[in-house]
């Protein structure tokens, strides 16, 4: 599964860790990520991610 880089601040989203402490379970690809899921270092929205390289 793809990694996401949010480009406001650098976090990267695993599919393989996933965000637990938001709800998204380890093993959920991007595109299963919920829509009103934010960034969790700094709350910009999912569209502020690009595919990680």
């Amino acid at each position: 599964m793809k990694k996401y880089v949010c480009i406001a601040c650098g976090y990267i989203y695993d599919p393989e860790l996933g965000d637990p402490d938001n709800g998204v379970n380890p093993g959920t690809a991007w595109e299963d990520v919920p829509e009103d899921w934010v960034c969790p270092l700094c709350g910009v929205g999912k569209d502020q991610f690009e595919e990680a390289e």
